[in-house]
């Protein structure tokens, strides 16, 4: 069973929704104009109700099929843009200067109206659909925001379903895999507070720089010393800060970075290694230091049944044999862990184009561009879950 001959035939559609939300790319909880825009699609599409306002820019909007079945679903797709400047030459580049869709998410909106409007025009399902449209996915957790603003209280879904495009990945190839399937994501920041002096004069100080190389080295042996090797941890340090001359040992330095790691253990040992580690070598070199460690997205972990849901109605949309279902678990992060935490479900990934190809280009990169021919293909297989999931008897 391919692309759905009706979602076919509003593919051109999909297409320009597509690129009108590519030129106007919001960040997190600045999605003013997008909610707008799919807050407007989904009434002409005549679906039931259109909640607005959801974690301040959130969209969700319920669709009831035929029967009375109370069974639920819940589809999401996130809205949010990046703080990059597009380096496309395209007529639908975007126009918010220092900011792109750089991560396919006016895509992900896309597929998932375009679902809403063929559900809305056949709803051969019994039971109730939430078209679930969240801010915020990039770094500012829009998931917990929704979560926390009582999301499956309003709208009480039965289970919960996310998809993301996968450049590199063929357009009409489709992954995912049971378990942990993306990383938790934590930050911290180390400030090392020592003896300011003349950089002639080092031994009247105390050398934030010094230590901070000390500390730099010492907490990559966390990953290869304190954490078992069957579990996977990575500690990367994206900022050093401090100095303002040529000749001068700074007073401060400060360290930024991010943990990445799949069981909340493992970012429990991480974070308490790194303190005794910055506690001891500050204390060796004289100097005092301060660490704040922050948890921002748990892991994503997804419900072995819902995995088989998924890959069952995939291999009928794609083909068997562009289903995989043992894709390796990624480092990066997705705030739709806090969506799977509140509700068992599935967060899959679809081909965005092969490498070399349209589509292929790595996200977050200001190449990047989402891929319309899997526009069809992601709206088809989001149809026929929600009929599967919520089949008529």
């Amino acid at each position: 069973m391919p692309i759905v001959n009706r979602i076919a035939e509003f593919h051109e559609e999909m297409t320009a929704w597509r690129r009108e939300l590519h030129m106007y790319p919001e960040t997190a909880f600045e999605e003013v104009r997008t909610s707008a825009f799919v807050a407007d699609r989904l009434r002409e599409f005549g679906v039931d109700a259109v909640h607005t306002g959801i974690a301040k820019t959130g969209v969700v909007a319920v669709l009831r099929g035929q029967g009375d079945s109370q069974r639920s679903v819940a589809i999401r797709a996130d809205m949010d843009a990046l703080d990059i400047e597009e380096a496309n030459d395209v007529d639908y580049k975007s126009r918010n200067p220092g900011k792109m869709h750089a991560c396919g998410h006016d895509g992900h909106t896309t597929m998932l109206l375009g679902a809403a409007k063929y559900l809305a025009e056949t709803r051969n399902f019994d039971g109730t659909v939430y078209f679930v449209f969240q801010p915020a996915e990039e770094n500012e957790g829009g998931g917990r925001a929704m979560v926390e603003d009582g999301l499956f209280e309003r709208f009480p879904a039965d289970s919960v379903y996310g998809m993301h495009n996968s450049p590199g990945v063929p357009v009409g190839r489709f992954t995912t895999r049971a378990g942990p399937a993306m990383a938790g994501f934590d930050i911290f920041e180390i400030e090392i507070d020592g003896y300011g002096t003349h950089a002639a004069r080092p031994h009247q100080g105390v050398d934030t720089v010094v230590i901070q190389a000390q500390i730099v080295t010492a907490l990559q042996t966390i990953a290869s010393r304190s954490v078992n090797a069957i579990d996977s941890v990575v500690l990367t340090i994206t900022q050093v800060h401090g100095g303002d001359t040529w000749n001068v040992i700074p007073q401060k330095v400060v360290l930024r970075g991010t943990v990445r790691a799949f069981k909340p253990e493992v970012q429990d040992l991480t974070e308490a290694r790194m303190r005794r580690i910055c506690d001891s070598i500050a204390e060796a070199f004289g100097a005092t230091v301060s660490v704040r460690y922050e948890r921002r997205y748990p892991p994503t972990v997804n419900d072995p049944k819902h995995v088989d849901i998924a890959a069952d109605v995939a291999a009928d949309v794609f083909g068997a044999g562009n289903v995989s279902t043992d894709a390796p678990p990624g480092m990066g992060s997705e705030d739709f862990s806090f969506m799977l935490n509140a509700r068992p479900g599935a967060y899959v990934r679809i081909g965005n184009g092969a490498e070399g190809e349209h589509g292929g280009v790595v996200v977050h990169n200001p190449h990047y561009d989402f891929n319309d021919e899997a526009l069809p293909w992601g709206a088809t297989y989001w149809s026929r879950l929600v009929e599967t999931v919520l089949v008529r008897a």
